[in-house]
C-alpha cells in the first residue's frame, strides 16, 4: 500500500504538474488546496528537491517548481523515493534486495510468483509519469 505521505507526494506534484506554466508554487498554496498539513509537505517537497525532481525560489514569486518535466518523472520514481521497495519481498527487489532468512530462493514458489508480481507492477509503474495522472 502507498504510505500517506507517499499519496501526498503524488498530490503535490500533480497539483503542480496541473499548472502548465510552471511557475514556483508556494507551499502553503499545494498545502490548503490539497489538504496537506503543512510541516509534513515540507519535508516531503524538500526530498523532492534533494532527489532533482523539484527545484525552488526564494522570496518574491517564489515556492517550489519542476526542475524535470512531469512527463519525465515516472511513478516508480516518486515511490522508491518516498516508500523505498516496490516489490512485496526483499528477495525479489531490484533496488533493496536482501535475502529472507531460511529460505532457498530456487525452490520458492513464492519467491517465483512475487517475482512476477514485481515486474507485472513495475511495467506499468515505469511507464506512467506524473503528468499521466494528472488532470489535463
Amino acid at each position: 500500500m502507498l504510505s500517506k505521505k507517499a499519496q501526498y507526494a503524488f498530490k503535490a506534484l500533480m497539483y503542480m504538474a496541473e499548472k502548465k506554466d510552471n511557475q514556483p508554487v508556494l507551499i502553503a498554496e499545494i498545502a490548503k488546496k490539497k489538504k496537506i498539513p503543512l510541516k509534513f509537505l515540507e519535508n516531503i517537497l524538500l526530498e523532492l528537491k534533494k532527489a532533482g525532481i523539484l527545484e525552488s525560489k526564494k522570496g518574491k514569486g517564489g515556492g517550489y517548481f519542476f526542475k524535470v518535466p512531469p512527463k519525465e518523472v515516472p511513478m516508480a520514481k516518486i515511490m522508491r523515493l518516498i516508500d523505498g521497495p516496490i516489490a512485496m519481498l526483499p528477495c525479489v527487489s531490484l533496488y533493496f534486495y536482501e535475502r529472507c532468512k531460511n529460505c532457498d530462493e530456487k525452490h520458492c514458489g513464492l519467491h517465483e510468483t512475487m517475482i512476477q508480481v514485481r515486474d507485472a507492477t513495475l511495467k506499468l509503474l515505469e511507464k506512467k509519469t506524473v503528468a499521466d495522472i494528472s488532470k489535463h
